[in-house]
């Protein structure tokens, strides 16, 4: 590859999500442009978030939590250990619960999420649920084999076919059962591309022990990315509770996180967690976390300025008049950029001190909640917005006290801290002028 010189894991990896982004978002806007009705549309997108509600927290536990166990000790390309084949089979077993979850408790899931109506094509979608989470180890196999090209090669073809397989029958004029059968298709075509790459890396080999150590560092992730996830959730209930239709609209078109700076945060962290797991001394790696989190700086707090400068302008436009002041909500979020930049996270997830990060989750979630009740009686919706960006950088702190008092590790020694205070500066100038000045 042309530009091989140039990727590492860390770009390789954020590539590959701000791809699957990027397909996901095109299939999305060209369905707008197909014969598929709002009600069609609505249908796919209520599946999508069934599927992802199910699934999103165990999957990021789990993943975060094998990367720090594998052990790749410069074996290499050839050697096979058994720790893929049994994160894939942990993996495997609670996609069948997940599958069994929506497939058992239909009734319950349809009363909460679609007012008891069923949902066309449900019983097809489980189906997709079941198969296509395992394939979510397949980037991180490259990751930790070093193979940061195929990386890139894999998310390319892959979300590539998806795209195909999933708007192409609507184009050629068949209804919306046929994207779901494209969805089937492309996630049975990468759990044959898994099952090659275990065949090759690891072998088929069971592990009780590693299963053991997996699940007792995995299960403080799983619980921490299920209170993180309910954040969401809570903020909605909170603006639909207090607040009427039109209100809640706002908020939710205002609260779309900039993806740029939440996908390149959370690669460039889950890259980093084998580095920090794998280094002989911690000082070694923690210079390395630094250096590239500085080079992440340059990159994503420029563009969170520019945004935080442009938006009051762009969402009219982007939008219509009547959504400019969701505009005011997407600027408060920016500032999580803020917390975002810093990293204590993943020095904890790679010397497996998962629990206390759960405890931090759990600890930003009572603040949320107790915030959020207490602001939106001062500033409405811009309450608790507000009150998110406070209690995730409530959360950052925490997570900095416990590397500080416990692993004896500064904060100088992984942030680069003049950098980031000047961009932090110039982030809240921007925020503050365009808010109460311009």
């Amino acid at each position: 590859m042309f530009f091989s010189r140039y990727i590492t894991n860390v770009s390789a990896l954020q590539f590959f999500q701000l791809f699957r982004f990027g397909i996901l978002l095109l299939i999305s806007i060209l369905f707008t442009k197909t014969h598929l009705s709002v009600k069609d549309i609505g249908i796919y997108e209520m599946l999508l978030f069934i599927a992802g509600a199910v699934s999103f927290f165990w999957i990021s536990g789990l993943i975060q939590s094998f990367l720090p166990l594998y052990k790749n000790k410069q074996q290499g390309d050839k050697a096979k250990t058994p720790e893929i084949f049994n994160a894939f089979l942990l993996i495997t077993f609670f996609s069948v619960a997940a599958f069994v979850f929506v497939s058992g408790f239909k009734t319950y899931i349809l009363k909460y999420v679609n007012n008891s109506q069923e949902i066309p094509f449900y019983n097809l979608f489980a189906w997709y649920i079941l198969l296509s989470n395992p394939a979510n180890l397949i980037e991180y196999i490259y990751l930790l084999k070093n193979k940061a090209e195929l990386i890139i090669q894999y998310g390319i073809v892959s979300f590539t076919l998806q795209l195909a397989l999933v708007v192409l029958p609507v184009i050629m004029g068949y209804g919306l059962e046929w994207s779901i059968y494209g969805l089937i298709v492309i996630s049975v075509v990468r759990l044959i591309w898994l099952l090659i790459l275990i065949w090759k890396y690891s072998g088929f080999e069971f592990s009780f022990y590693f299963m053991k150590r997996h699940i007792k560092v995995g299960y403080p992730l799983i619980l921490s990315a299920l209170l993180s996830g309910s954040a969401q959730y809570i903020d909605d209930f909170l603006v639909s509770f207090f607040f009427d239709n039109s209100k809640f609209a706002i908020f939710k078109y205002g609260a779309k996180q900039f993806p740029l700076v939440v996908l390149m945060a959370n690669a460039f962290s889950n890259a980093m967690v084998p580095v920090i797991a794998a280094a002989a001394t911690i000082s070694t790696s923690l210079v390395i976390l630094k250096q590239k989190s500085e080079k992440l700086m340059h990159i994503l707090f420029p563009v969170t300025i520019v945004f935080l400068i442009s938006s009051k302008w762009l969402y009219p436009v982007v939008f219509n008049h009547h959504f400019a002041e969701s505009a005011s909500i997407f600027n408060i979020l920016l500032l999580l950029i803020i917390s975002y930049m810093v990293f204590p996270q993943t020095i904890l997830i790679g010397m497996k001190k998962t629990k206390l990060i759960l405890i931090a989750s759990f600890s930003e979630l009572i603040v949320h909640i107790a915030l959020s009740l207490i602001l939106l009686h001062y500033w409405e919706i811009l309450g608790i917005a507000t009150a998110t960006v406070i209690a995730y950088f409530f959360e950052k702190i925490l997570l900095m006290g416990f590397c500080f008092f416990i692993l004896k590790i500064k904060p100088a020694q992984y942030i680069p801290v003049k950098i980031y205070t000047v961009y932090s500066l110039l982030s809240l100038a921007a925020f503050f002028g365009i808010t109460y000045i311009l």
